[in-house]
């Protein structure tokens, strides 16, 4: 484990804090806690914590000894001093003489001696902080340490690494108790740098931030040379299938299992998925006891709240036998929930007061020769439960590698798994009409595709953007925190590849918007056929082309979807001399209309937007100004030529694809947006 203080780098951060009166001793906590929070084997999303003891001015100018300690659920690597909510110290430590504690008194004191009432909750480990006497202290999950520590001699295997350098703290669930403990155990060894919380992590401390963060360091330093010294050779099952189906054929139909009814007939409450393959996670899914150390439980208690304590395994799908992998990981899943749903029952039994029961589905999958899928409400948990599940992984193999891994007690987990305090840091907030979801956009750099990337993530979904502009839907997914995909939706193996991207990001789709498309004009009786057939290609066989590569992967899910097509006012309303754009246009609406018809007992849903005059969007900005002055009118003018005499924007149109997204009773309906033209209205 590397040092990576730099005195420079943290004087110069507490000068530049200094500046927004932020004091030396919080700005060097700062500086600390980001060098520990940016290394993956020592904190992973929300956890670990850190603390500093200093002096602050309250309210009426008095100078009050504070604890600054990391706020519940904060991400140490970005962390402000905001982060570090300020906690009167002396009221904290009063309570040290208390007997017991309920987790709400706690709650409610620590929040009572903050000297901002708008901060954040302090850590569920505060008083641990405020119990032990250092000014700085640091707390993280290492996993060396916790490989150590999670096993049956953990505490034997520690205390031979440490000696007199840490003192050894039984396993306490966090809270007033184990504050408690803690401070009692560092009494008995007070020359100590640290404290091993077993099965649990690590705490050091020290008189300055830079002696904190180097004892922490040195101390996992330790472990990970033990390690090193005693890793043996696990033996390995056999072999995956030799021809492994695709990840972008599994995924979908992974996420499709746990997609669950809610609501009114045909609404599913989706997870979105991510993938992960690398060789120590193939390794670890390939080991001969596998079902015996990826079932025993988390590597640390937090960790449950967003990977339940065991994953699914599932077996190898093998390629060209789809229908009996989904098969078998139906039968797998429902022994999972099965599972899941007995623990809840005989922990709960003790439970005072009883618990509501969470969702028992998986967070995590294990699939042989393919690697992990993590699952969550958006991409970002999923991505998260990923990365807990990558670092139990990490532990778990280095535990095996030197003894056999034990997590703490099935009451344990439970504990943590249904504390309040813990699921607090998940938050409970209304989730966005489409969280969960996922949208593929064609057409995706052009003015219309921006529109609806923004309208559509404001709404919850995750957006993937395809355009034949690598650069610039690249920049434009960025935009919106999804994925852009270089595609020109006229080439077959462009297409399919974008798609198989798609699953293999997110694990499927849900919603279409194909809206790729562009103007070619000319008179009908002399234009040339390549002309019309290279509008066709784009305006027609490029949106069955894309329709059809979602469709697969809506069908593979079996949870119903949407597809949105672009058809413009071309389609119903002909203009002179713009044939080889409206004919295919009109084709394009014929096949919206007949994927209503073929796939709504699929539970999918068809619909087509109708718009007109939309700059930079069905019309170029040159096609807008060539029309205006045909006409002798102002651009603007041309624009909002309708009823409403009101230009329409492309916000206009993604709004309409939207509201069609959401209505979740309309199909083969066409929905205009061009402010009012009878001659295009449907009839």
């Amino acid at each position: 484990m590397d040092n990576l203080w730099v005195e420079r780098d943290a004087r110069a951060m507490a000068r530049r804090y200094q500046g927004a009166g932020v004091n030396q001793d919080v700005a060097l906590c700062v500086y600390g806690t980001r060098l520990l929070g940016s290394e993956p084997r020592l904190v992973q999303h929300g956890g670990g914590n850190t603390s500093v003891k200093t002096m602050m001015r309250d309210v009426t100018g008095a100078d009050v000894e504070v604890l600054c300690v990391k706020g519940s659920g904060a991400d140490m690597a970005v962390i402000e001093p905001h982060g570090l909510p300020a906690v009167r110290l002396a009221g904290l430590q009063a309570l040290a003489g208390l007997p017991a504690l309920s987790d709400e008194d706690m709650v409610n004191t620590q929040r009572c001696n903050l000297l901002d009432a708008a901060a954040p909750n302090p850590s569920v480990e505060t008083l641990l902080h405020a119990f032990l006497p250092h000014k700085f202290i640091t707390h993280t999950h290492a996993n060396a340490v916790l490989a150590l520590t999670d096993q049956p001699d953990g505490a034997e295997i520690c205390a031979a690494v440490y000696g007199k350098r840490a003192a050894l703290v039984p396993y306490l669930m966090p809270g007033f108790g184990l504050a408690k403990l803690a401070r009692e155990v560092f009494e008995t060894a007070p020359d100590c740098e640290g404290l091993i919380l077993l099965k649990h992590g690590i705490f050091a401390f020290g008189a300055t931030a830079r002696e904190a963060y180097e004892r922490m360091i040195a101390l996992v330093d330790l472990a990970e040379h033990h390690l090193s010294r005693g890793r043996k050779r696990r033996p390995r099952a056999a072999a995956a299938p030799r021809r492994l189906a695709a990840v972008a054929e599994v995924a979908p139909i992974l996420r499709g299992l746990v997609a669950e009814p809610a609501g009114e007939e045909g609404q599913w409450r989706r997870m979105v998925m991510v993938h992960r393959n690398g060789p120590a996670i193939l390794d670890f899914i390939a080991g001969a006891e596998v079902r015996r150390y990826a079932f025993s439980g988390v590597v640390t208690p937090d960790h449950v709240i967003r990977t339940k304590s065991k994953p699914l395994l599932l077996p190898a799908p093998e390629a060209g036998a789809l229908d009996d992998f989904r098969t078998q990981a139906e039968a797998a899943l429902a022994a999972y929930t099965a599972d899941y749903r007995a623990y809840f029952a005989r922990q709960n039994a003790a439970s005072l007061p009883p618990k509501t029961a969470l969702d028992p589905l998986p967070r995590v999958m294990l699939v042989p020769g393919q690697g992990l899928y993590g699952f969550g409400k958006s991409a970002r948990d999923a991505a998260i439960a990923a990365d807990i599940a990558e670092t139990a992984i990490a532990v778990i193999a280095d535990a095996e590698s030197i003894g056999r891994f034990e997590s703490i007690a099935e009451a344990d987990i439970f504990a943590v798994e249904y504390w309040s305090l813990e699921q607090a840091k998940l938050g409970k907030a209304a989730e966005k009409p489409l969280a969960r979801q996922v949208v593929a956009i064609t057409g995706g750099a052009g003015a219309i595709g921006v529109a609806c990337a923004r309208a559509f993530a404001a709404a919850g979904a995750e957006v993937a953007l395809l355009d034949r502009d690598g650069a610039a839907v690249g920049k434009a997914a960025a935009s919106v925190g999804g994925l852009g995909l270089a595609c020109d939706v006229t080439k077959p193996k462009e297409v399919d590849a974008a798609f198989a991207r798609i699953a293999e990001t997110y694990g499927g789709l849900d919603i279409l918007i194909s809206n790729a498309g562009a103007a070619w004009s000319g008179r009908i009786g002399t234009v040339a056929e390549s002309v019309l057939r290279e509008s066709f290609e784009l305006n027609f066989f490029a949106h069955q082309r894309v329709a059809q590569a979602a469709l697969r992967l809506m069908l593979a899910q079996r949870t119903g979807g949407v597809l949105l097509f672009n058809t413009s006012k071309q389609a119903v309303n002909p203009g002179p001399d713009f044939g080889p754009y409206g004919l295919p246009k009109a084709a394009t609406l014929f096949l919206s209309r007949q994927y209503a018809l073929d796939h709504g007992a699929d539970g999918i849903r068809s619909n087509a937007v109708n718009a007109d005059r939309i700059r930079s969007g069905l019309l170029t900005d040159e096609m807008v100004t060539a029309r205006a002055r045909a006409r002798k009118v102002s651009e603007k003018a041309y624009m909002a030529g309708n009823l409403l005499g009101r230009e329409v924007t492309a916000a206009d149109v993604a709004q309409a694809f939207l509201d069609l997204a959401l209505a979740r009773k309309t199909t083969a309906a066409v929905l205009t947006v061009d402010g009012g033209n009878i001659a295009a209205a449907l009839r």
